[in-house]
């Protein structure tokens, strides 16, 4: 599956494509180290995410970035950054589990 722009967004749909476009250009911005974190939710839904094996944990890796950047801000920075893939994710099953159901009523 691919994210398309004649689709209606869904929210965090920004930071995933940015995410997959960085990754796709071998950068390791916020977006696509927070795409790493949601990678097997994101494959599972269909979107094709590079594998990108880590030592530590992409969790970690994030946060130390966000850290580096906002200091005593970054603690909020990142839950708000989880709650927007995690409402991506969530958005992108529910609309996938409507058009399974409107083709199963066709």
């Amino acid at each position: 599956m691919s994210l398309t722009h004649d689709a209606p967004a869904l929210p965090g749909q920004d930071l995933v494509e940015q995410g997959l476009a960085d990754l796709a250009q071998d950068r390791l911005s916020e977006a696509a180290r927070l795409v790493l974190i949601a990678a097997p939710r994101l494959r599972r839904l269909g979107i094709a995410v590079p594998d990108r094996p880590m030592a530590g944990s992409w969790e970690h890796d994030l946060y130390a970035c966000l850290d580096e950047r906002l200091g005593a801000a970054a603690h909020s920075y990142y839950n708000s950054l989880i709650r927007r893939i995690v409402s991506f994710a969530h958005a992108l099953e529910r609309e996938q589990s409507r058009s399974a159901s409107s083709r199963g009523a066709g």
